[in-house]
């Protein structure tokens, strides 16, 4: 989507505020003990609290209103009984729509106490994201911030996710661009345009590149390695990237 009039930005605003006071409140309210499926309960009652659509579950028909994936779950994991442990890496990703704007938010966490690694690759997962949106100019090529991602995973000793990626969002949960890589790549020069609405999301992993699909249909895991994501939407403009799901 191009964000062109005062109802665009309006709406977006909206809807970028609700998804993520919805992602705040379930990082919030994840502690040792409690289950996805609760978690989620809850995302169900904020969305209707505030007027908002569940994008998965309303697009999608998935089985959740939002998808909260643990530890080797890496994202589109189905909220259930999976009770939630001291130690644990959560990814909470929440995308909605209202008024017929969408946005599209998420976040990944150590609840507790846990392992160095895991809270290492959450906050370069953030840090990846910082050197990411800095790139997301008109007119600057696409390629330029999947190189800031996978510059920043290098640095710490990390790699990327190469089968996951962000995407273009607005008017409906995916849209043009298809993609936006969390690395680098010669032909993806297409350029950014003022107004462009993305969901811009690096993926930080310890050590595999890829993920696959489990039989659900759903659930993307790695075999032996941590993932961590920081994912928000923003409208792109001349004097810089609006974040909308801070």
């Amino acid at each position: 989507m191009i964000a062109k009039t005062e109802e665009d930005f309006i709406g977006l605003k909206e809807i970028g505020r609700i998804v993520a006071s919805i992602r705040n409140e379930l990082v919030q309210r994840t502690a040792p003990g409690i289950t996805t499926k609760e978690l989620d309960d809850l995302a169900g009652e904020l969305f209707e609290k505030a007027g908002a659509v569940s994008a998965p579950k309303g697009e999608y028909d998935f089985p959740g209103f939002t998808c909260i994936s643990v530890n080797e779950e890496v994202a589109h994991g189905i909220p259930g009984n999976r009770v939630i442990s001291e130690g644990d890496i959560v990814n909470i990703d929440v995308s909605g729509s209202k008024n017929g704007y969408f946005a599209d938010t998420g976040i990944s966490f150590v609840v507790g106490k846990g392992e160095e690694i895991r809270t290492k690759i959450c906050e370069v997962a953030k840090e990846a994201f910082e050197a990411g949106h800095k790139k997301a100019k008109p007119g600057s090529k696409m390629n330029g911030i999947g190189k800031a991602v996978e510059q920043t995973a290098k640095k710490h000793g990390l790699t990327v996710i190469y089968n996951l990626t962000g995407h273009g969002i607005g008017r409906s949960i995916h849209e043009a661009p298809d993609h936006i890589l969390n690395y680098y790549d010669t032909w993806d020069d297409k350029l950014f345009k003022d107004g462009m609405v993305i969901a811009f999301e690096p993926f930080i992993s310890t050590l595999e590149e890829e993920v696959f699909q489990l039989d659900d249909g759903w659930t993307y895991v790695t075999e032996k390695s941590f993932v961590a994501q920081c994912e928000h939407t923003m409208i792109l403009t001349k004097n810089g990237p609006i974040i909308l799901t801070l």
